[in-house]
């Protein structure tokens, strides 16, 4: 990555769960499953990366 890159924002569980108008609860239980959108620990905090959540959601679409 060079310098003039920048990095795309992370989502928040709280933003994730807002993003997909689903209770936080709902967030947590498809992470326990593994059913979700991937996401990723930093120390111990869970971020979602947008890329990987529309990625998710266009897999959704497709299982229909």
């Amino acid at each position: 990555m060079n310098r003039t890159e920048k990095l795309e924002p992370l989502l928040t569980t709280d933003e994730l769960a807002a993003y997909l108008n689903v209770p936080v609860a709902t967030i947590y239980a498809w992470r326990y499953h593994r059913t979700g959108p991937p996401g990723f620990r930093i120390g111990r905090y869970v971020r979602y990366r947008r890329r990987d959540v529309e990625e998710w959601l266009r897999g959704r679409l497709q299982e229909k």
